[in-house]
């Protein structure tokens, strides 16, 4: 269910890991979310990037690989990245 509820969210917006729980059917599951995302093969075509914290933050360490890839991603998919926060009044999903 999350692997569907993830591929369903649009280029260029965003969802919480709260949310994509909301959406894959498993309320109040979010850390879940992020430990299934974590899972997922490095060659994977599901839009990983676009899960973001209820802060609006990327939520690996500022500076790590995985950070820069994920904010790279982020903007190569049209979402502006100001500091390290992603607007989510501009870009989160309401399906």
């Amino acid at each position: 269910m999350i692997w569907q509820a993830l591929a369903s969210v649009p280029r260029g917006k965003v969802v919480t890991y709260g949310q994509l729980a909301l959406l894959a059917g498993l309320p109040g599951y979010a850390r879940f979310v992020g430990t299934t995302l974590k899972k997922l093969p490095k060659n994977t075509t599901l839009p990983w990037f676009r899960v973001i914290n209820a802060s609006g933050r990327i939520s690996f360490p500022s500076g790590s690989e995985s950070y820069l890839r994920q904010r790279q991603r982020l903007q190569e998919d049209g979402i502006t990245v100001k500091g390290d926060r992603i607007s989510l009044k501009n870009y989160q999903w309401q399906p």
